[in-house]
């Protein structure tokens, strides 16, 4: 394993930032092969994602602020605590066994521990969550930026999107929680798998040990309790085929703010 992570932060960063200005110019292109992306752009909310993409070719970042905005309550949203013997185990042991797969169309696939992916390149930010119920909280998040974990890992040609598998039993029995990002939120600086909450480890109601922040979106696209990530071609033969488990059920895909 120790080989297969033997990519310096240097070149991680050199590879993001060679690799990146590809991705937001020929991103665009790669998923309009999908079937199942045309559909969204031929429907009412395929508006909102192609004028969020003209506007966000540079990349921006969403507002972050001082340690003095941090709210005093962050409220729990969705599961909070998963089911289910194996969660339940990791918990025994604090995570301690945990492992992220990391697979589908990667030329390396890759199975980190906890220590390991904050060991990576890493980034901490102060933004606001946002729920689609209505409200929303401010907190400070650090983890793991995504893009450069999928530079180690060989991210394929191929792959359009991010899947994210997790714990999370919400839908019952065979239904696990699940959610999608495409590869310019996959590659967005501010996209990290967040392995802390205001200088603590991430709590269990949060999404321990790791939860997805995709900070331009709202919050029923940050997943929690992620225990895979896989890069595909297409999302239609996904559980549901919409995308993600709320999408499944009604919601939009791309939840822009």
């Amino acid at each position: 394993m120790k080989s297969r992570l033997a990519v310096s932060r240097r070149g991680l960063i050199a590879g993001a930032s060679a690799g990146l200005g590809g991705l937001v110019l020929a991103g665009c292109d790669r998923l309009s092969r999908a079937p199942s992306y045309r559909d969204l752009l031929n429907s009412a909310e395929g508006l909102t994602y192609r004028s969020q993409r003209l506007l966000e070719a540079a990349q921006p970042l969403a507002r972050e602020f001082p340690a003095s905005a941090i709210s005093r309550i962050f409220k729990l949203n969705g599961s909070i605590q998963p089911g289910g013997a194996a969660y339940h185990a990791l918990l025994a042991d604090n995570f301690a066994s945990y492992r992220l797969a990391v697979g589908g169309l990667v030329a390396r696939p890759l199975s980190l521990s906890l220590d390991q992916l904050k060991a990576l390149a890493a980034r901490t930010q102060i933004t606001r969550h946002d729920c689609v119920e209505g409200w929303s909280a401010i907190g400070q998040w650090s983890g793991a930026r995504l893009g450069p974990l999928l530079l180690a890992a060989g991210l394929r040609p191929s792959a359009r999107y991010i899947v994210f598998h997790c714990a999370d039993d919400l839908g019952g029995p065979g239904s696990p929680y699940y959610e999608s990002i495409d590869l310019v939120d996959a590659f967005h600086p501010q996209t990290i798998l967040a392995y802390a909450l205001n200088g603590q480890p991430l709590p269990v109601g949060h999404g321990a040990p790791i939860r997805l922040r995709v900070e331009r979106q709202l919050g029923y696209k940050q997943a929690k309790f992620v225990m895979g990530i896989e890069a595909v071609d297409r999302l239609d033969g996904i559980q549901g085929g919409k995308g993600g488990f709320w999408e499944d059920r009604g919601y939009e895909w791309y939840a822009g703010i």
